[in-house]
C-alpha cells in the first residue's frame, strides 16, 4: 500500500473515547477499600504554628488516620529540579520544602495537616476540626519589595528573600556605553502580571500500597509520570524506583502546572503504606486556585537604545522574578536559562545584558505556564519595539525589517549565534511577517484606521514578531546550566508477528493528539496503515522510561527517539528480507512497506517480514529472532519555532472595552506532522496569550489574602471574547531532528500577549498614551484615557 499521512489533516483517533465518555482521568478510577484525603490548610499567607490539636479530627466519624508536621512525613520535602548560582557563584538558597508545613505556614492555602477517612465527605468534614493556634507574621507579597532591605523573611536561610541574582549577556559596562551613545532610547517599567493555570481536570492523586508485593501504584493527573517517579524514590520517599508505579492515563489539559512533583503525590503514597488502604485526594477549583503553581509574575524594567536610522545598538533589562514560598520543580530556571537566554529574540541587537533577582514571597510558588519565560521575555521585546516606533515616527513593521536576522536555514548557512548563549538553528523571521502583512492588508488598513479615528473609531494594530527555544534539550547543555535531570526521551517500537505494531513513548499525551501524530509519522515510515500503529504512554511500567511533555518537545525529542527505533526495525528488518529474497542487503529498497530488489520486480511486504522475525524457519544465520527495538534521544540542539502575530482592535472611547476584530498567526514550526493538530494548538495558545492581555491575572492584598481565588475574580476567555483565529505557516525545517519539527504547543501563548496590547496602544496613542499594565481591562483602558 502507498501511505501518505505526514502533512495530513487527520481526525484525532483519541477523541472518539473522550467525546463517548470513555476516557480515564484520576478521579475516574476507583480501587477496592479506597480512603480520601482531605486538607487542613493555613488561612494565612505568613504565620508561626504554635501547636495543632488534631484530637477531635481523629476522633470524628470514618476517620482513618491524621498527619501533620510533627509526625514522619514532616522529615520529607519535594526538590527543585534545576540549580541556578549567584553571579558570585554561590549556590543559590534552596530551603526545605515539606510535604506539610513545620513551624510555620508560608502562603495561604499551605498543607498543615491530612485527615483519611472512610469517605470524602468525612474526611473534610474532620478536616474542619482541627485546632491550629497561628501567630500571625507580616506578609510580603511583590518581589521588588520582598528584595528590599527590612523586608519580613518568607525564610530565615534567604537574607533579603533572594533565591539568586543571575546576569547572562555582554559586559554590562559595554551595554551601558552602547545605551550612553544611542540617538534613541525606549524604556518601559512594567509587571508581567501572574496567571492561574486552570486545567479543566484539577489535580488528582490515587496512592496505592500493596502489602503483597510490597510495592507502590501512584495515579495521578501528571504530564511527566517517569519525573515524579525518580524525584519522589530518590529524593523524597527514599523508596527503590522498581517497587513504585506512576501511572497518568488520561489527563485534561496541564499547560505546564502538571509537569511538577507535588507535595500531595508524596505525601499520599507515603501514607497508604501507614494505613494500609489505597488514598485518593481531588482538587476543587478552589484549591487550584491556592494551591496549583502558578505562572508569570515579574517585575521589569527595559530599555532598548537605537541608532539614528533605526538599528538596535544595545538591550538592557532587570527583572526581579516572584518564585513563591516555595522553589516548585523547574520554578528556577523560567526567569533564567527560559527566559534570559531568548532575549535575542528575532533581531540582531549586539549588546545585551540581562539581570535577574529571583525572590521568595508569601504566595503559591511559581513554575512554567504555557511558554515558560518565552512569553515574558517576547512581551519585553515586542512591546519596546512597537513603543520604540511610535517615539520616533517609524513603522512597526519597518522597524523589525530593519534590525531582523537575516534568513538562514543552519544547512548552506550557520546557525544563528545570539548574545546569550544559544545558537538558533534556522530561521526566515522577514518571511513570516511579510505574510502576515499580506493577509492583514496593511496598508488598506492604515487608510481605514485615519478615515475611523475622523469619525470618533478607534482602530489599533500591534505586531509581534516572536522566537522561541523549544525541544528542550541537550542533556549536555542543559547540565551545564543546572538542571538535574536529563532531558532526553525514550520511543520504543515493538512489531508484533502479524505486523501491528505497538510505540511506547516517554511523551506524555493532555491534549496533543500523540495518539494520532505519532501513529502518523510511525504509519509512513513503515509504510502500513495508522490503524496498524497504537500508541501507548504514560505507565513507568510499561515504558521503560522518559521525562515526559513540557516545552513543546514531544514530537521533537520523543518522536525522534521514536524515529530512531523505526529505523533499527527497517534495518533488521532488511537482513530478513534479502535472506527472503537471496539477494544482498545492500541491493534492497524500502519503500510503501515493501523490501524490493533495486531494478527488479522482487518484493516482499514489511508483514511477511515481522511475522519471519517470529518465526524464524528460514531465516540469516546468527540473526536474534524478534523486531522490537528502543532508542534513547538526546538532541544536538535545542529547536527555534517563530512566528509573526498580528492583531486589530476597535477600542470604545467611551467605555474602555476593547474589542478584537481581527487575530492574525503565521507561525513556523518547522515540518507539521498533522496541520489540523498545529492549528488547534495555536488556536488554544492565542486564546491564552489574549486572556493574559486582556482578563486574566492573580491579586492579593496587603495581607497576602487571595482576592482572585474563584471565577467570580478571576476573569477567564470566553466565546464572545474571542474572534476569528486566522492562521498560515512558513515551513522552514529544524536541521537536526530527523523529523524537521520545531514545535508548535506554546507559540500561541508566546506571540498573541504583545500583539494585543500593541494594537491597544497603538489605537490610543494619539492622546499621549504609551502604555497600560495588563490585564487591558476596560477600566484601566478608560482610566487611562480620562487621564
Amino acid at each position: 500500500m502507498t501511505t501518505n499521512y505526514i502533512g495530513q489533516p487527520v481526525k484525532r483517533k483519541e477523541d472518539n473515547r473522550f467525546l463517548t465518555g470513555k476516557g480515564r482521568y484520576t478521579d475516574d478510577i476507583k480501587l477496592p477499600g479506597m480512603a480520601f484525603a482531605a486538607f487542613a490548610r493555613s488561612p494565612y499567607a505568613h504565620a508561626k504554628i504554635n501547636s495543632i490539636d488534631t484530637s477531635q479530627a481523629a476522633n470524628a466519624p470514618g476517620v482513618l488516620a491524621v498527619y501533620t508536621g510533627s509526625d514522619e512525613c514532616g522529615n520529607f520535602g519535594v526538590p527543585c529540579g534545576w540549580l541556578v548560582h549567584f553571579k558570585n557563584g554561590e549556590p543559590m538558597k534552596e530551603p526545605p520544602h515539606p510535604l506539610l508545613a513545620v513551624g510555620k505556614a508560608r502562603h495561604v492555602g499551605e498543607n498543615v495537616a491530612v485527615v483519611i477517612a472512610e469517605s470524602l465527605q468525612e474526611a473534610r468534614d474532620a478536616a474542619e476540626l482541627i485546632e491550629v493556634d497561628y501567630e500571625e507574621l507580616s506578609v510580603v507579597t511583590d518581589p521588588r519589595q520582598a528584595v528590599q532591605e527590612g523586608a519580613p523573611l518568607v525564610h530565615d536561610d534567604a537574607p533579603n528573600n533572594t533565591v539568586y541574582d543571575w546576569e547572562i549577556g555582554n559586559p554590562k559596562e559595554e551595554v551601558d556605553a552602547a545605551m550612553d551613545g544611542a540617538h534613541h532610547i525606549t524604556k518601559l517599567d512594567f509587571k508581567n502580571q501572574r496567571l492561574a493555570p486552570n486545567a479543566i481536570e484539577p489535580r488528582s492523586y490515587i496512592a496505592d500500597y500493596d502489602v503483597n508485593a510490597d510495592k507502590y501504584t501512584l495515579y495521578t493527573s501528571t504530564q511527566n509520570p517517569h519525573l515524579i517517579r525518580l524525584l519522589m524514590c530518590a529524593f523524597v520517599l527514599g523508596i527503590p524506583e522498581h517497587k513504585v508505579r506512576v501511572v497518568s492515563y488520561d489527563v485534561g489539559g496541564g499547560f505546564g502546572s502538571k509537569i511538577y512533583h507535588y507535595t500531595e503525590e508524596a505525601l499520599l503514597t507515603w501514607a497508604s503504606k501507614k494505613i494500609g488502604r489505597p488514598i485518593k485526594w481531588t482538587s476543587d477549583r478552589t484549591e487550584a486556585f491556592y494551591t496549583d503553581a502558578h505562572g508569570r509574575d515579574y517585575c521589569t524594567t527595559a530599555e532598548m537604545g537605537f541608532d539614528a536610522d533605526g538599528k538596535i545598538l544595545a538591550l538592557r533589562v532587570h527583572s526581579e522574578a516572584n518564585l513563591g514560598a516555595y522553589l516548585s520543580t523547574f520554578s528556577t530556571c523560567c526567569p533564567t536559562y527560559l527566559h534570559g537566554t531568548l532575549a535575542q529574540g528575532c533581531y540582531t541587537t549586539p549588546l545585551i545584558n540581562i539581570d535577574i533577582t529571583a525572590a521568595f514571597t508569601n504566595t503559591n510558588p511559581v513554575d512554567a505556564y504555557r511558554g515558560a519565560g518565552r512569553p515574558e521575555m517576547t512581551y519585553i521585546l515586542e512591546h519596546l519595539m512597537d513603543t520604540a516606533a511610535l517615539e520616533m515616527g517609524i513603522d512597526p513593521a519597518e522597524l523589525r525589517f530593519k534590525n531582523f536576522i537575516p534568513p538562514f536555514d543552519g544547512v548552506n548557512q550557520e546557525g544563528y549565534q545570539t548574545q546569550v548563549a544559544l545558537q538558533y538553528d534556522s530561521g526566515n523571521y522577514e518571511g513570516t511577517l511579510r505574510r502576515a502583512l499580506e493577509m492583514v492588508n496593511y496598508e488598506n488598513f492604515r487608510q481605514e484606521q485615519a478615515a475611523a479615528r475622523e469619525n470618533g473609531k478607534l482602530l489599533g494594530i500591534g505586531f509581534s514578531t516572536y522566537i522561541e527555544g523549544c525541544g528542550i534539550a541537550p542533556s549536555a547543555v542543559v547540565g551545564s546550566l543546572g538542571a538535574r535531570a536529563g532531558l532526553y526521551e525514550v520511543g520504543h517500537v515493538r512489531v508484533q508477528p502479524t505486523g501491528k505494531v505497538s510505540v511506547f513513548t516517554g511523551s506524555h499525551s493532555h491534549g496533543q493528539g500523540h495518539e494520532t501524530a505519532f501513529a502518523q509519522f510511525v504509519a509512513d515510515h513503515l509504510g502500513i496503515s495508522m490503524d496498524d500503529v497504537e500508541i501507548h504512554h504514560g505507565d513507568t511500567d510499561q515504558v521503560a522510561f522518559g521525562m515526559g511533555t513540557y516545552g513543546s518537545r514531544s514530537l521533537a525529542v520523543g518522536g525522534s527517539a521514536i524515529v530512531k527505533s523505526l529505523d533499527k526495525i527497517i534495518e533488521k528488518g532488511a537482513k530478513i528480507a534479502a535472506h527472503k529474497l537471496e539477494a544482498a542487503e545492500g541491493d534492497l529498497e524500502f519503500a510503501n512497506g515493501q523490501y524490493t530488489v533495486k531494478g527488479t520486480d522482487k518484493s516482499i511486504a514489511f508483514g511477511d517480514v515481522a511475522l519471519t522475525a517470529y518465526v524464524p524457519h528460514d531465516y540469516p544465520e546468527g540473526l536474534e529472532p524478534g523486531l522490537d527495538f528502543s532508542s534513547f534521544y538526546d538532541p544536538a540542539n535545542f529547536t527555534y519555532p517563530f512566528g509573526a502575530h498580528i492583531c486589530v482592535v476597535e477600542v470604545d472611547q467611551d467605555t474602555g472595552k476593547v474589542d478584537i476584530r481581527r487575530f492574525i498567526a503565521v507561525d513556523d514550526v518547522g515540518n507539521v506532522i498533522n496541520p489540523m493538530i498545529v492549528d488547534g494548538q495555536i488556536h488554544g495558545g492565542v486564546v491564552q496569550g489574549l486572556g493574559q492581555a486582556l482578563l486574566e491575572g492573580v491579586s492579593y492584598d496587603e495581607n497576602g489574602q487571595m482576592i482572585t481565588g474563584s471565577y467570580m475574580d478571576y476573569a477567564m476567555p470566553r466565546a464572545d471574547d474571542v474572534p476569528f483565529i486566522e492562521t498560515d505557516r512558513t515551513v522552514t525545517p529544524c536541521p537536526h531532528n530527523p523529523l524537521g519539527v520545531k514545535g508548535a504547543g506554546e507559540a500561541g501563548a508566546i506571540g498573541a500577549t504583545p500583539a494585543l496590547v500593541n494594537a491597544v496602544m497603538d489605537a490610543i496613542a494619539h492622546i499621549g498614551i504609551r502604555d497600560i499594565q495588563m490585564p487591558l481591562t476596560p477600566e484601566r483602558v478608560w482610566r487611562a484615557m480620562q487621564a
